[in-house]
């Protein structure tokens, strides 16, 4: 089995499906969080956002935005917003699955949709959105060396940083918070591997523990 096979085997397992179909009518997001080969190692890219943008400008994140009225499902407004922010053409995604929804403090409900890109792709950025593409090694997210903590409590435990120096440009990227957190997770559950760091949450069973942080949330609401 190569290494492509193994992950998508992985990260099938954590597939949530139409799990969270019931949940209540709050307003949705998704995220793509697109792994690419690259050298023999998964690799995950990102985006940075424009600094002109009115909310987290200049901020590390994945390719992602609000559900649209004419999007068909948390997967269609992930591709729709990765084409339109980096010309990433929905037909040559190969999506592995839907991970956990994940409700943040605005209320908004956030769905991870992780895939596989072509290790070919070539970013055409829209300038009015994202200044910058850049991708790394998925186990970047599983080392200490560059990773920091802050005491601050999220949904995923503690905040983590990381610091990222793309070898191409020599920019310095600062990857912290959801972005971090969803990168911590997807390489725990594609490479199976355990992260240098606490995490704060529950390597054996983590989807347990996301469902039982969402659903006090929403009883909270």
């Amino acid at each position: 089995m190569d290494l492509k096979e193994k992950t998508i085997r992985s990260l099938k397992k954590y597939d949530s499906g139409d799990e969270f179909s019931h949940l209540p009518a709050l307003p949705k997001a998704s995220v793509l969080i697109p792994l690419l080969l690259r050298d023999g190692q998964l690799h995950v890219l990102l985006t940075v956002r424009s600094i002109n943008l009115k909310q987290h400008a200049g901020e590390v994140c994945f390719p992602g935005g609000k559900s649209e009225s004419g999007d068909t499902d948390e997967t269609h407004t992930a591709l729709r917003e990765a084409q339109e922010e980096i010309g990433l053409p929905s037909h040559t995604v190969e999506v592995i699955c839907k991970l956990f929804p994940i409700l943040n403090k605005a209320g908004l409900l956030i769905t991870p949709v992780v895939a596989f890109i072509e290790s070919s792709f070539e970013a055409h950025p829209n300038a009015d959105e994202v200044s910058e593409v850049f991708t790394l090694p998925l186990e970047f997210f599983t080392k200490e060396a560059d990773h920091s903590c802050y005491p601050v409590p999220s949904i995923f435990g503690p905040t983590h940083s990381f610091m990222y120096t793309d070898p191409r440009t020599g920019n310095i990227h600062q990857i912290w918070g959801l972005t971090a957190a969803l990168a911590v997770t997807v390489a725990v559950l594609a490479l199976g591997k355990k992260p240098e760091f606490e995490v704060g949450f529950d390597l054996k069973d983590p989807v347990s523990g996301f469902k039982n942080t969402l659903n006090r949330r929403l009883s909270k609401l």
